[in-house]
């Protein structure tokens, strides 16, 4: 049953009043839903993934060609789902502000150089 144009007022009031109140506590509610969620999307995606590697080696094995290549195209697409809920798992896990960000190694080394030349110049 749908909510009513009153209760879907309310419900947005208190979730701004939530977020203006605790906003670490509104951010972490929000993010153990969607990483659940992308989670869950990431595991369903490896099951599909090993069907597909299963119906290409049933395409091999029995020199179906057709068989092959729709095991073939379930992999790819099972993967880029895989790929697109871990990428959204960890841009999640850097939103809810409870982890630090991670830097890369481009950014550690360029922090090293920075600091060579300082050294250097004095």
């Amino acid at each position: 049953m749908p909510l009513s144009e009153e209760e879907l007022r309310l419900l947005e009031q208190m979730e701004r009043a939530l977020s203006a109140e605790d906003p670490k506590f509104a951010s972490a509610l929000r993010g153990t839903a969607l990483r659940r969620a992308q989670r869950r999307h990431a595991v369903i995606a490896g099951f599909v993934l090993a069907g597909g590697v299963a119906l290409l080696m049933t395409g091999v094995i029995s020199r179906m060609w057709i068989v092959g290549v729709v095991g073939f195209l379930v992999m790819l697409a099972s993967t880029s789902v895989l790929l697109t809920a871990l990428r959204g798992a960890a841009a999640v896990e850097e939103d809810d502000g409870s982890h630090t960000p991670r830097s890369s190694f481009f950014d550690r080394a360029t922090e090293r150089w920075k600091q060579r030349r300082r050294d250097n110049d004095l």
